[in-house]
């Protein structure tokens, strides 16, 4: 960590460089930084890399604000040039989603998918989601150093979306091997070229299974997203193959990089991994406090000002592209004491906690991802106690791409049982 990232005396413009910069420093540590934004610059201007200028937000109470705020737009048509300089073409047949859209739309999608990706369904899944736990465990060696991400971390969660989804297991490698290209690609010529590359397969292979499903009905949420509708009509095919896209990229790499996060932790803290396995209602609890602690959704998906507005003492301008960190939010000191502390027993943290976004976009994989987390931990600390980290936690290795998708380790290298 640099000196400058050590320092509580960052200034307002030290801390914009850093941010903007996104240098592996940053990326490592990103927590001094956004501390110093929020108490000198809360609304803050940025050059990041990507060459368009973006307004970051970094306190809790203006992120729940601007979370639900119709004049902040999700709807990334209209700023397309600025869409179009970030991520190129090949997104865009595949943001046709709730994801990327306001009302009436986002509503119209939201009911639809609302009425397949139900609580009740998310359920019925958790003898599977153990079934495939254990199976993966089973597979990892116990007495030599592993790797958790690839071996463990990221196959469980694409194992559930896709048992959820309907994805042949045969057909789940090449799934995730091009939403990996998609979640880790930074921006430059080649970068945007792999981009594009693997969202060009993506979404021949989405084309693809939704014909299948069309053809076969398997009983399985994408069979049942190709037949919903409701008072306002079915999906679209281009909106089909972008839902089926979001659930299918979103609904794993999430998840999978806050199992890292959440293995790190706990592991660095061994007091707090003992009160977390008490019984299942403390490791929901514990579940919570790493959502907030350590989310590894860094920042909300872009938003843009629909008309100009102020917030606090910082104009932004229409047409102006706006992230919210919940990172920064989720450790603000103004709603949580002792923020940069986890604490596996802070009261309340569930319904405040910002990791999984507010308002009519709060993620709608979310109880999925509480249990699948829940499930995951449990039995990875039940079965090996005794785990260490492989190496020392100031050496853990954080993703550094310029802007990521999400926030999470590059590798957890661990020994399931030293003994």
């Amino acid at each position: 960590m640099t000196q400058a990232f050590a320092s509580e005396e960052m200034s307002s413009e030290e801390a914009a460089a850093a941010a903007s910069a996104c240098s592996r420093e940053f990326r490592a540590n990103p927590h001094p930084v956004y501390a110093a934004l929020r108490s000198t610059a809360p609304v803050c201007p940025l050059s990041p890399p990507h060459g368009v200028d973006t307004y970051l937000i970094t306190r809790y109470d203006d992120a729940r604000a601007a979370l639900a705020d119709p004049r902040l737009s999700k709807d990334m048509y209209g700023a397309i040039d600025a869409y179009h300089r970030i991520f190129g073409d090949s997104s865009i047949a595949l943001d046709d989603n709730m994801l990327f859209s306001d009302p009436p739309k986002h509503t119209r999608l939201r009911r639809i998918v609302g009425t397949t990706f139900t609580p009740k369904r998310v359920e019925s899944l958790r003898q599977q989601v153990q079934k495939i736990t254990d199976g993966l465990l089973d597979r990892c060696p116990a007495s030599e150093p592993v790797n958790l991400l690839p071996e463990f971390c990221f196959p469980l969660p694409l194992h559930v979306i896709c048992e959820l989804l309907g994805v042949p297991e045969n057909e789940r490698k090449q799934a995730q091997e091009w939403s990996a290209t998609v979640a880790q690609t930074g921006f430059g010529p080649e970068a945007r070229k792999a981009l594009e590359l693997a969202e060009g397969n993506l979404r021949d292979y989405l084309v693809d299974l939704i014909t299948r499903k069309r053809r076969e009905p398997d009983g399985a949420l994408l069979s049942a997203l190709v037949t919903a509708q409701d008072q306002d009509g079915a999906l679209t095919d281009g909106e089909l193959v972008s839902t089926a896209w979001v659930l299918l990229f979103a609904g794993h790499k999430s998840t999978a990089y806050q199992i890292g996060n959440a293995v790190y932790h706990l592991l660095c803290r061994p007091e707090q991994k003992r009160l977390a396995m008490r019984d299942p209602e403390a490791m929901a609890a514990a579940v919570e406090e790493i959502f907030r602690f350590e989310t590894s959704v860094e920042n909300s998906t872009f938003r843009y000002a629909k008309e100009d507005i102020k917030i606090r003492d910082t104009l932004i301008p229409k047409g102006a592209l706006v992230q919210i960190s919940l990172t920064s939010a989720n450790r603000d000191p103004a709603v949580f004491p002792d923020p940069d502390a986890m604490d596996v027993e802070r009261p309340n943290v569930q319904a405040t906690h910002l990791a999984f976004g507010l308002g009519p976009h709060y993620c709608i994989g979310a109880p999925l991802a509480r249990l699948e987390m829940q499930i995951a931990l449990t039995t990875l600390f039940q079965r090996y106690p005794r785990m260490a980290l492989g190496v020392a936690p100031e050496e853990a290795r954080w993703l550094t791409v310029p802007f990521p998708a999400f926030r999470g380790l590059a590798e957890l290298p661990v020994v399931l049982d030293p003994s």
